[in-house]
């Protein structure tokens, strides 16, 4: 993730309106500061925080309390949410779009498990959060009878350590203010992660004997990028001035504007072709003609082919770059000469196999993508003899779906895309299903990519967290959610609507768990049962949902279920005039699954 993204709306501003707390006057920092709970506080706004999240707990009764009292609850401004795994997919989302942290706070022992899943899928997506938990008073003298005691661990971030970048428990205030500091920073540098501090009840509730010497959290700021060793920016020169046939994988990259014409101008100077996916945001325009495929989830076959016949591969922190290798050539390891960019290695352990299959690359730059990118344009020159690559009609024209066809998630794309017309729209989450032509991306906040850790029930926080950060930008936030990631995760809805932060979810209902239904056809398939029971524990009917009224339950402006294509455009356009209004819609498409789309033989083995 990169720097702040200049087109989103003014942050102060979305902090000042949202939420109905009385504004208080704002002490100023390291004044009147009584108890551990306001220190901690103080840190909070240093660290230029505009929200937390939290589902109450009382475990840090005495930082909400500070936040609220002692900080006037104005900026960071908190965020009422009805899960643990919201509130951190909330900051998740915000991640996505801002490139900076927000924090979550959850509750003791108990709120970081319900919280767990949400961490991984940061951690797997590199998403900078700061985490803050608290726990029953470590002194066991202080607790009170039995909650205190079942709310206590003796290493509490045991539970996440595994897949945070760093945490701690501070054992005093001064400690705790150093933690902060050091976290937010972690966090933020590349390769950016979630990180958790662990605030001891007591040490929030206990009072101050003495003032805190001031701190200037400008001396903890993010270190800058490095910049690529020369040596290997001549090897990847060289490199590109032997290759006829150059593909650049653009993968994890920033949301940062000049990133993506960077990107643009290298493609167009060494006229190579460019694929990406949609694991990843948004990387490049995919209806640019030197875009080879159609984004996926997984590579499609002419994908495949275009690196087959690449004899040079420029991989910019390709997620899963040795895997997608292995499909293309039958190993991992070929003999196509690649350039790498990523810092990802700084993030693999042990425990999580995140990191996937290991490339064999001839130039390993251990840099931000970005910065490699725009160093290789100081150095390259057009270079009149290389041959043009074969050129992509421009995906701005998806194929329509034939006459009555039936209603399903290609349908339903075209008509979204047409009424959303010429307006800028950030897609904050797709459907497995989802068919990379049907939407072109031109922008680097056209698509905000996956959740990371495929931790299904992140899609609606993850969404109204990419809304907040969107807030008065002008751009329309829309989620198109399966729904079994919406009934998992929809009652983030709520905090949505609460705060008036305006968000558009249309929910691809096919009634079932498809993917695992795809699945079980071929496990069965392949051992010669009847394929027709499938959908045995993975189809939600008798009763069928209700999509429309739970989210009406929530407060939002709900819309189906839609049945028949020909009315979609209607939905649509009242739906959208809802969302313009400041508020929140939720629209229940019932769709056709497409077996068609079903996931490749070489990776159908792979997790949901």
């Amino acid at each position: 993730m990169g720097a702040d993204v200049d087109v989103v709306g003014d942050k102060d501003a979305a902090a000042d309106d949202l939420g109905t707390l009385p504004e208080r006057p704002v002490p100023q920092l390291s004044r009147n500061v009584e108890y551990g709970s306001d220190a901690v506080a103080d840190v909070l706004r240093q660290l230029d925080l505009p929200f937390i999240a939290i589902n109450p707990g009382a475990s840090f009764r005495g930082l909400h309390d500070s936040l609220v009292n002692h900080l006037g609850n104005t900026r960071p401004r908190l965020l009422l949410c009805l899960h643990e795994e919201h509130a951190v997919a909330i900051a998740h989302g915000f991640a996505k779009v801002t490139g900076r942290p927000m924090a979550a706070v959850v509750h003791a022992n108990v709120g970081l498990m319900h919280a767990s899943m949400a961490i991984d899928n940061a951690w797997c997506d590199r998403a900078p959060i700061l985490v803050l938990g608290a726990t029953g008073p470590v002194d066991a003298a202080q607790r009170r009878p039995w909650i205190d005691w079942i709310h206590t661990s003796a290493d509490q971030g045991a539970l996440v350590r595994n897949y945070v970048k760093w945490d701690n428990q501070p054992a005093s205030i001064p400690a705790a203010r150093e933690a902060l500091f050091r976290a937010a920073q972690i966090a933020a540098t590349a390769p950016a992660g979630p990180v958790y501090v662990n605030l001891d009840a007591t040490l929030q509730e206990s009072r101050l004997d003495h003032p805190l010497a001031q701190a200037d959290a400008g001396r903890f700021a993010v270190p800058l990028p490095s910049d690529p060793n020369p040596a290997l920016v001549a090897r990847a020169v060289s490199l590109i001035g032997r290759a006829r046939r150059p593909v650049i994988m653009a993968g994890r990259v920033t949301r940062s504007v000049d990133g993506w014409n960077q990107r643009i101008t290298l493609a167009e100077t060494i006229k190579s072709r460019v694929l990406t996916d949609l694991k990843s945001a948004a990387a490049f325009p995919t209806d640019h003609p030197l875009h080879a495929s159609a984004p996926g989830l997984f590579p499609r076959p002419e994908a495949l082919a275009v690196i087959r016949d690449a004899d040079l591969i420029i991989a910019l922190d390709w997620t899963d770059l040795g895997g997608t290798l292995a499909a293309a050539y039958g190993r991992a390891w070929p003999d196509v000469p690649v350039i790498h960019a990523s810092l990802d290695p700084l993030s693999h352990n042990g425990w999580s196999m995140d990191h996937q299959a290991l490339p064999a690359v001839d130039v390993n730059f251990l840099n931000d993508p970005d910065v490699v990118v725009a160093r290789l344009l100081q150095v390259l020159t057009p270079d009149a003899g290389r041959p043009t690559p074969p050129m992509r009609p421009s995906a701005g024209a998806a194929q329509a779906p034939k006459k009555n066809a039936a209603l399903d998630v290609r349908r339903l794309g075209l008509a979204l895309r047409e009424a959303c017309g010429s307006r800028d729209v950030c897609l904050a989450r797709l459907p497995l299903s989802w068919e990379g032509d049907v939407w072109p991306f031109r922008h680097p906040l056209d698509y905000l990519g996956y959740d990371g850790g495929g931790g299904i029930g992140s899609g609606p926080g993850m969404a109204v967290g990419a809304a907040l950060a969107l807030r008065g930008s002008g751009r329309l936030a829309v989620a198109i959610l399966g729904d079994g990631d919406f009934l998992m995760g929809l009652t983030a809805i709520w905090t949505a609507v609460h705060y008036k932060i305006p968000l558009l979810v249309v929910v691809a209902n096919n009634r079932s768990f498809f993917n695992d239904e795809m699945h079980q056809d071929r496990v069965a398939g392949e051992r010669g049962r009847p394929r027709d029971n499938r959908w045995i524990g993975q189809r939600m009917v008798d009763p069928e949902l209700q999509i429309a009224k739970l989210a009406d339950g929530q407060g939002a402006k709900a819309f189906g279920p839609v049945t028949e294509a020909a009315t979609l455009p209607s939905v649509f356009r009242d739906a959208i005039a809802s969302v313009d209004a400041g508020g929140v819609a939720v629209v229940d498409v019932r769709v056709e699954p497409d077996v068609t789309l079903a996931m490749p033989a070489a990776v159908a083995r792979s997790g949901r």
